[in-house]
């Protein structure tokens, strides 16, 4: 069988929706489901699955170089794919002050899955779509390897991200992500259709990422698709930043669902929903999914038991 037919790896595709019974919306007249792209598969998870399945098909077996910080779940589903599909991977590592220290659990689980990592200063990382810059890491790289940028979004990303929409068309009036690069909301919203809209809750502060996936669409179809908006207040301080409120708000969902939830993500797209749904952001009557991308570090994700 081909190194890239994914299907080996039995995806649980479409991933469950699973109705949540949560008084802060009930009063409203609202209905929260939860989409729970986490259980995709163990290794590679929710939106991960999505923007690397296209990728790797066109990858076809190749080397597969890729970019990531020192906490990149991309990075690690990379890793995995490569160790459960049999192709060699290389990390692109923000940050050369790491290469001395010793392996955080997340580049450690990648170095475990045979990933080789190389590290580069953070001028070199930012310059990383530069064609030099570019060219002088394949060239240390495999030969023939496929380049997949950071986060996985690109024009197959979006595409790919584009079903997960339309598994949720029928479902959902109003869909919420978590965004990171911008590719998931860019397809997601895409496969939406008419008449539902797609809402996006950056974890990274700077404002930039609408133009992000203006561009995402326009590479993968040509031009805008579907109805999205992104909420800005909710990055917590910036990425991996989890304040003392939003700690304190992930433990009451938790109590409140018996579900663990992934703190640098999904709670901050959680805490964001439930705040648009006090402010009456939405009319009585919606349906809002809340796309679950990931668990907790060291959780093995499981159904909700409420």
């Amino acid at each position: 069988m081909n190194a890239f037919d994914l299907s080996r790896l039995r995806p649980r595709l479409p991933s469950p929706l699973e109705p949540v019974e949560d008084e802060r919306f009930a009063r409203r007249g609202l209905t929260l489901l939860l989409k729970r792209e986490d259980l995709i598969h163990p290794d590679l998870p929710g939106n991960k699955w999505r923007k690397l399945a296209l990728n790797l098909e066109a990858a076809a077996g190749r080397p597969v170089l890729t970019f990531g910080g020192a906490y990149s779940n991309h990075l690690r589903a990379t890793a995995a794919a490569g160790r459960l599909l049999g192709f060699p991977t290389v990390g692109v590592v923000r940050g050369d002050e790491l290469a001395g220290r010793p392996l955080n659990p997340s580049l450690a689980r990648c170095a475990a899955d045979g990933m080789r990592l190389e590290f580069v200063d953070r001028s070199t990382y930012r310059a990383k779509s530069d064609p030099a810059v570019l060219a002088a890491l394949l060239e240390r790289a495999p030969a023939g390897a496929y380049v997949v940028p950071e986060g996985g979004s690109n024009a197959l990303a979006v595409r790919g991200c584009a079903e997960l929409g339309r598994e949720l068309a029928g479902a959902a009036e109003a869909v919420a992500v978590a965004c990171g690069t911008g590719g998931t909301l860019a397809g997601l919203a895409a496969g939406l259709g008419p008449g539902r809209r797609a809402l996006g809750f950056p974890v990274l502060k700077g404002g930039f990422l609408g133009g992000e996936v203006r561009a995402l669409q326009e590479a993968a179809f040509g031009g805008p698709r579907g109805d999205w908006s992104l909420d800005e207040r909710f990055h917590g301080g910036g990425y991996a930043r989890v304040s003392p409120a939003l700690e304190a708000f992930t433990q009451d969902f938790e109590e409140r669902h018996e579900l663990a939830i992934e703190r640098l993500y999904v709670a901050k797209m959680l805490q964001g929903l439930v705040t648009l749904a006090e402010e009456g952001a939405f009319p009585p009557g919606t349906r809002i999914a809340a796309v679950v991308t990931g668990a907790p570090d060291g959780v093995q994700p499981s159904a909700s038991s409420r």
